[in-house]
């Protein structure tokens, strides 16, 4: 790896944090496996707890991607009952500031989409859209040993936000999605998931569609003030 000056890398890892936004519309564009491979190995550089490196990573492309979109999908057209998140990603009410930060990334994607209040179709068109992984030629479905402890999946998220920012180094986008969450059972029959192996969350993986509205969407953060206490 070449030499950085303290200001390139800083450039160029906080241009791949900046750039890093959630992708809901894809291109078809196939992705090589080189690359796929490249993004999830340097993305194991992850730190963990007594270098423990909790995740498994499925990476699903052609016939095995398809065969999961179908399955997942046809049970939620279906609307299926028994389908729930095996664990709460969510807390179980959610309360301010969460609620409305919640209330307004929902509300202003609707925007961009034209879906009115109360529109339940196409609300539930959009959010099905989220089980064909947005139109992405990669899905990637993560899970771990469900003996591990909290530490783990702090661990996990590290790791996660890597393999975004490795996409995003090179010039592809990302999705995270905990929608697949309630089709744990579908996804690890169809996956071949041990019976020690939990589902963690998918990741659409690709290149973002231009043309598309809801790509225009860029969420708002707070001010240091809202989150941070400087102790001197």
């Amino acid at each position: 790896m070449p030499d950085l000056t303290p200001e390139t890398l800083q450039a160029a890892v906080d241009a791949a944090m900046a750039g890093r936004h959630a992708v809901r519309a894809f291109l078809p564009t196939a992705i090589p496996r080189e690359t796929i491979a490249e993004i999830l190995g340097i993305a194991a550089r992850a730190p963990s707890g007594t270098n423990l490196q909790p995740w498994r990573v499925h990476v699903l492309t052609g016939a095995t991607r398809q065969t999961l979109v179908d399955a997942v999908c046809a049970a939620y057209d279906a609307a299926e009952p028994g389908h729930q998140a095996e664990y709460n990603y969510y807390p179980a009410e959610f309360f301010e500031p969460y609620l409305a930060r919640r209330r307004k990334i929902g509300w202003d994607l609707y925007g961009l989409l034209g879906i009115r209040k109360g529109d339940a179709e196409r609300m539930k068109a959009q959010m099905r859209r989220n089980l064909e992984f947005f139109g992405a030629p990669v899905g990637l479905i993560f899970s771990i040993d469900r003996r591990m402890g909290q530490g783990g999946w702090l661990d996990y998220g590290m790791f996660l936000q890597n393999v975004m920012l490795a996409a995003r180094a090179r010039g592809l986008d990302t999705c995270p999605q905990v929608a697949w969450l309630d089709y744990h059972r579908i996804i690890a029959d169809v996956l071949g998931f041990g019976p020690r192996e939990q589902l963690v969350c998918g990741m659409s993986l690709g290149h973002a569609d231009p043309a598309a509205i809801e790509n225009s969407l860029q969420t708002e953060r707070a001010g240091l003030a809202e989150f941070v206490v400087f102790h001197e």
